[in-house]
């Protein structure tokens, strides 16, 4: 069990170091992913930003993904019962969310160009992997060197799911038994958007003083 998110950063980053001073780009999965990746960027010398990509849920059950948008790409699963009209309207409230949050995280800082560089996606953990699995689609179309997926922990089942999609999937855990990605913290209070600002903040400080 971890004791919080910096000190299973700390643990993930030391399973990372092979990629230190890399050309290469960490994505945080908002708002639990940042503090994780914030200590495998000072590990490894890497930008750090947060993933802007949102899952596009099923009309029926939204927790259901049928895809996943980006700000400028999106990767549906064409599904018999959602009409083309309700993905259209579904990403263009997504985008707009989307907007929002590199306004808010990224300021005027641009989106760091993919192509051709090492992308490490960062999360807290990983349950199931769908989610995770769609965003990943999107960032194919970056044409990045090479996707890795890294998180303290996750479920047997998501790495078998997502093992095959991506050139590498780096945990601290993957545990015989899993219930839930709280359970392996003692402390995993919610990440406000304060704290994701602050770490890269912090990040964006230690880039200038080098």
């Amino acid at each position: 069990m971890f004791h919080n998110r910096s000190e299973a950063g700390r643990l993930l980053a030391a399973k990372l170091r092979k990629y230190k001073d890399t050309p290469g780009v960490l994505l945080a999965v908002p708002r639990g992913g940042v503090p994780i990746a914030y200590e495998v960027a000072k590990e490894l010398n890497m930008p750090l930003e947060i993933i802007l990509v949102k899952k596009l849920g099923h009309p029926m059950n939204k927790e259901f993904a049928i895809g996943a948008v980006g700000l400028k790409d999106a990767f549906i699963l064409p599904k018999e019962d959602v009409t083309q009209s309700y993905i259209d309207m579904q990403i263009e409230k997504i985008r707009g969310r989307l907007q929002e949050m590199q306004r808010k995280f990224m300021g005027d800082r641009q989106p760091e160009d993919l192509k051709g560089r090492t992308v490490i996606v960062i999360d807290d953990g990983i349950a199931t992997g769908n989610t995770l699995l769609a965003t990943i689609n999107i960032l194919k179309k970056s044409e990045p060197a090479k996707i890795v997926v890294a998180t303290p922990v996750m479920s047997k089942s998501a790495a078998m799911r997502l093992s095959t999609e991506v050139d590498e999937l780096i945990a601290v855990l993957i545990p015989e038994t899993f219930y839930g990605v709280g359970l392996f913290y003692s402390d995993f209070t919610q990440v406000t958007d304060e704290e994701v600002i602050e770490c890269l903040e912090k990040l964006n400080q230690l880039g200038k003083a080098v």
